[in-house]
């Protein structure tokens, strides 16, 4: 990878980073007063706090902002009630309309039972040998031992743009495209702007980076379709998919994977940087888990739990409902935000404290119910694979005391910018 590729993909995630920081508040100290005196309110939540809107609807709706674990897992399980069409308006506009988070009903149905398979853990187990450790431990960290010292937010930012792209089928001699396409993949996210006199430009760029990704992936599943061989990478497995008889055709596979893609590095680095962070910030903890790796899983987990990268999640309402008093009218937008459910003190005990061993309840780092993350057990290998080889690789692993102490910020797309350690 050259240096202009590095600095390109980098000035893309900063840019998204900055675009959905929103207001620099105590985002955990306002949910715990809104849990406890205004669970439900009529309000848009999330842009009050200058968080910009990728869900596409119409401001004049009303918008209602939930806070209790109980009333977004009723609105998460609840598909029929409260839909997701209209995400095919926002975000999904930049993706022709073709976006699985922003469909309902019976074409959701059929076409997350035609992809889910691929996702399943059998199938991303076997990635994990051939794939994911190799290039994790290899290409990235073994190059770093001998320096005892790194950013490892710049690992965290470019070892799982590499392995998604890997996984999919794109060859691994081409680190130049990649990280073309990774960079065009995290404009599409910086699309939805707050400020009206940055939105027109910005949704040009993110326009033209999802026209460029769309062709790039075009030309590859025909060139993949073409060679006719089977594999286990992604292009393959959608190739030949099959679900009542029906398989995708080469725009919907390549639609599918342009979806994919903003969203595949963008979470597993924010997640990766808070859980170094949040391990760091407890030695004792980060020893236990060196020293027992059946507990990498549930420290996983936590973190998606105690600080989950997307901080809410939006549906609409298709008929008239009423959560805890509150009337909300057919058509309205339900804001709910799962940063504050995740820490609901009627669910969790000592839902402040970070604890790798609490008793397992959902949680809705990964979203719930039939919208819930279709790449959660990819994400969750990668992590897994990666804190496995910093552990192995980085013996007396702690921050860097000459450097600031990182800080998990953001009120959406949440995680910390920087991560600088030492070892020894």
């Amino acid at each position: 990878m050259t240096d202009t590729d590095k600095k390109q993909l980098e000035k893309s995630f900063s840019g998204v980073a900055e675009n959905y920081k929103g207001d620099n508040v105590d985002l955990h100290a306002i949910c715990k007063k809104m849990r406890d005196e205004s669970p439900v309110i009529e309000a848009d939540f999330m842009s009050s706090l200058g968080v910009p809107n990728i869900a596409g609807y119409d401001s004049s709706r009303k918008t209602f902002s939930l806070f209790k674990y109980d009333d977004v897992m009723k609105v998460m399980r609840d598909a029929e009630t409260f839909t997701s069409g209209f995400i095919a308006q926002g975000l999904g506009s930049f993706m022709d309309g073709l976006i699985l988070t922003g469909m309902d009903g019976e074409q959701h149905k059929k076409m997350r039972s035609l992809l889910q398979p691929i996702f399943m853990p059998n199938v991303v187990n076997t990635w994990r040998t051939t794939k994911m450790d190799p290039i994790i431990r290899q290409e990235f960290l073994a190059p770093l031992v001998e320096q005892k010292k790194a950013e490892l937010m710049d690992f965290g930012l470019h070892f799982p743009v590499r392995l998604i792209y890997s996984l999919i089928g794109f060859p691994d001699n081409e680190p130049e495209k990649i990280k073309q396409y990774a960079a065009w993949a995290l404009d599409i996210l910086a699309g939805p702007q707050v400020d009206p006199e940055k939105a027109k430009a910005a949704r040009a760029a993110a326009l033209k980076s999802s026209r460029d990704l769309y062709d790039a992936v075009r030309e590859s599943v025909e060139h993949v379709r073409s060679d006719g061989q089977e594999g286990g990478d992604l292009i393959r497995r959608l190739i030949h998919a099959t679900y009542e008889g029906r398989a995708l055709d080469d725009h919907e596979i390549a639609t599918f994977i342009r979806s994919l893609l903003p969203a595949a590095g963008e979470t597993t680095t924010r997640t990766f940087g808070s859980l170094l962070v949040l391990l760091l910030e407890r030695p004792e903890l980060l020893e236990k888990v060196r020293n027992n790796r059946a507990l990498v899983a549930s420290a996983i987990d936590e973190a998606v739990r105690y600080e989950p990268v997307a901080t809410f999640k939006v549906r609409q309402a298709a008929r008239d409902v009423e959560i805890r008093g509150v009337p909300i009218p057919k058509g309205s937008m339900v804001q709910c935000i799962v940063i504050s459910a995740n820490r609901d003190e009627e669910i969790f005990d000592q839902a402040d404290e970070f604890d790798i061993e609490r008793k397992v309840r959902p949680s809705f780092g990964f979203g719930f119910g039939p919208h819930m993350c279709i790449g959660q057990f990819i994400a969750k290998m990668e992590l897994n694979v990666a804190l496995n080889a910093v552990l192995d690789l980085f013996p007396g692993l702690r921050f860097d005391p000459e450097q600031p102490k990182p800080q998990i910020t953001g009120a959406q797309l949440r995680g910390p910018h920087s991560l600088p350690v030492i070892w020894d």
